[in-house]
């Protein structure tokens, strides 16, 4: 027998349970799929052909390591204006290919083996394999429905040891839609400077709030400096696929990160660069309808899983509700597989967020009003089919 060549860590990391369930859904004809987390919004056109034009005109090399400097002049702009952030674009920001990439590299440049990050779920999947990845150790906080999924003060206090060194927040949230306003960040924060702790601000979805005002962490009293920003054009602009995002930091860590970013990626697609500098310019309005449409729908789905007899948390921001499936008997994975086999609809098994995400789903409302519509139709049957069982589909 050879030796194992695959790293242990690496071998032991769980799939992403948000594409198993893609995977699953892609090979069922007539499924509605509530599960990917990407808009149903075509890149607007006046974005898409500034793409074109620039390559017509033959914009097709490297760009410099960290970003076209006219794309990171106007992201610097775009934080001004929306939260008063005030980032040096020449030294303080790094685009990179998408988000993803910037939380992955900001984790690698910051953790030194061993070294905790607590991550409060139910989360995004990524979280805690990047942690892993980058020789970290990922300590879980949970979050309920009973304090609308928000970062208990006192939770964090009980969380953080001597070897803390990273928090992640992420809101608005993915998967529960939850914000937390100015005050409860204050607390946060308070707690962050009393224990000297970095902070990782996923702030993809910022756009996306309905109730209230986003509150950017890096805009509180003292947090710009232990704070890394993360945000892109993925959701806000439906630019999923050009896979631009950017994070925004003091000088020391973005040069740090782009020591990471100029060995393995090098820069952002230039076409996809051209595209966000665009978008920034002259993508408010689209934005602001984008919006307005999530909202509809998000209303359309919390009233009708509610109609339903499925209780669902209101989400303030995102685009997707959480609702609990504990009244059906079922867990959360059988629930989905079975939903899916039944009633060709897809929606995630809310343990793919963290243990504590067991008994609720994730479904996605970037889909039209006509999918959300006929996918609650089905769902409200499925439900109905399953109550009459008795049970048949009890948990296992």
């Amino acid at each position: 027998m050879s030796r194992p060549f695959i790293k242990k860590d690496i071998q032991e990391l769980p799939s992403s349970g948000i594409r198993k369930f893609f995977d699953l859904a892609s090979g069922v004809k007539g499924v509605i799929s509530l599960g990917v987390g990407e808009p149903d919004f075509v890149t607007p056109w006046h974005i898409r052909e500034a793409s074109v034009y620039s390559l017509e005109k033959g914009y097709t090399n490297y760009t410099s390591n960290c970003g076209l400097p006219e794309l990171r002049r106007e992201i610097s702009s775009y934080l001004q204006r929306k939260y008063g952030l005030l980032y040096d674009y020449n030294n303080e920001l790094l685009v990179t290919v998408g988000a993803s990439e910037a939380i992955d590299i900001a984790l690698r440049c910051v953790l030194e083996p061993g070294d905790e990050v607590i991550i409060p779920e139910p989360c995004f999947v990524s979280y805690k394999p990047c942690t892993i990845m980058a020789g970290g150790i990922p300590k879980t906080v949970p979050t309920w429905e009973a304090n609308e999924f928000k970062l208990r003060p006192e939770d964090l206090e009980k969380a953080i040891t001597q070897k803390s060194k990273v928090l992640f927040l992420c809101y608005p949230n993915n998967p529960t839609g939850a914000i937390m306003n100015r005050r409860e960040l204050m607390e946060i924060s308070r707690i962050l400077e009393k224990h000297d702790l970095l902070v990782i601000s996923d702030e993809i979805y910022s756009e996306l709030t309905y109730e209230g005002e986003h509150v950017s962490f890096s805009s509180l009293p003292g947090m710009k400096q232990r704070t890394i920003l993360v945000n892109g054009f993925s959701k806000s602009y439906a630019m999923t696929g050009w896979r631009i995002g950017y994070a925004a930091a003091q000088e020391e860590i973005i040069e740090a990160m782009l020591k990471i970013h100029q060995y393995t990626i090098m820069c952002a697609p230039v076409m996809g660069q051209m595209a966000a500098l665009e978008a920034l310019k002259n993508g408010d309005e689209e934005v602001r309808k984008m919006a307005e449409q999530y909202d509809q729908r998000r209303n359309l789905m919390v009233n009708g899983l509610r109609e339903i007899g499925i209780t669902c948390f209101e989400p303030k921001g995102a685009f997707y509700v959480f609702p609990s499936i504990k009244s059906t008997g079922m867990n959360s994975e059988t629930f989905c597989e079975t939903l899916l086999q039944e009633e060709k609809v897809a929606v995630v098994p809310g343990n793919a967020f963290g243990e504590c995400g067991e008994g609720n789903v994730r479904c996605s409302y970037a889909a039209s009003l006509e999918q959300i519509t006929t996918a609650l139709e089905r769902i409200e049957n499925f439900v109905r089919r399953h109550k009459k069982k008795d049970n048949v589909c009890a948990v296992r």
